[in-house]
């Protein structure tokens, strides 16, 4: 496989979760961050609370890479199970902030005393977008989201699956006053913790008319989807992790709500702030 373009590297940039809880083991995406601070990029697993929380053991699942060479042996699997799995993860402070993560190298290391190599592509955060950037964002926006919809995957050659769709309101406001924006995009069981992106490659529309050129931009992660319910109400709630056999009697209505890139980052600041990495790189 060739990875010269983002597209293909961000085929690496998730993991499914399989967290084993009280009522069964629920399934959901994780992806890699790597934050850069004071110098030095600390890479994280970034997931959401509710795929990770009352879960006694967890796994994760990674490509393993080939030998002596920065490459994915496509298909073989490397399966890393975590004790405790919901003690493993550290949660946005804000408990109405559905983010946590876990630093990635710890995990690394215990794969490699394994004798084991695995390969991944990170989501750096430079593809954070600058204030400057931010505002030439458009209101509406094409985005791709990565990860596990419905536990569908390429089992074979161990590939999440790439879906688009477009912000539904604009990224730089917060809707409804929380650090969120909606996409309008089919988010199903199995997205939560989905990386949600901006991907152009070799063109794109910006606010001024087309241009020339490449975008990638990292924008946030997908939480929880609108419902409507058959009394006609819509109310927004956490996406499911787990398959259930229930009488239908509500729908998804093909919005998502993704918590920003900031909730990511203050995550993960809270991490290195536990570690006594000093937050102003003092």
């Amino acid at each position: 496989m060739n990875l010269s373009s983002v597209s293909q590297q961000l085929l690496y940039s998730t993991l499914r979760l399989e967290a084993d809880k009280a009522h069964g083991t629920e399934a959901g995406t994780g992806f890699i961050f790597a934050l850069h601070h004071d110098g030095q990029d600390y890479l994280f697993v970034v997931t959401n609370k509710h795929v990770v929380e009352c879960a006694r053991t967890g796994r994760m699942f990674f490509t393993r890479a080939q030998e002596g060479q920065p490459r994915p042996r496509i298909g073989e699997r490397y399966d890393l199970t975590i004790s405790d799995f919901s003690r493993a993860w550290t949660g946005h402070p804000d408990s109405q902030i559905d983010v946590a993560a876990m630093p990635l190298v710890p995990l690394l290391q215990h794969i490699n005393d394994q004798g084991v190599a695995v390969f991944f592509k990170s989501i750096p955060s430079s593809m954070v977008p600058t204030d400057t950037v931010l505002q030439e964002l458009d209101a509406l926006e094409e985005v791709v989201f990565v990860g596990y919809p419905n536990g569908i995957y390429d089992r074979r050659n161990l590939l999440p699956i790439m879906r688009r769709g477009t912000t539904a309101t604009p990224v730089y406001v917060d809707y409804e006053g929380a650090p969120t924006f909606l996409i309008d995009a089919s988010v199903f069981p199995g997205s939560s913790g989905s990386p949600v992106l901006i991907v152009n490659e070799g063109s794109y529309r910006a606010q001024g008319g087309m241009v020339i050129g490449s975008r990638v931009l990292f924008l946030g992660i997908i939480a929880s989807v609108a419902i409507r319910h058959e009394r006609g109400t819509i109310e927004l709630m956490d996406i499911p992790t787990a398959h259930a056999h229930v009488v239908m009697t509500q729908q998804m209505i093909d919005l998502g709500v993704a918590f920003k890139y900031s909730a990511v980052i203050e995550t993960c600041m809270t991490i290195l702030g536990n570690m006594g990495v000093p937050a102003n790189g003092a």
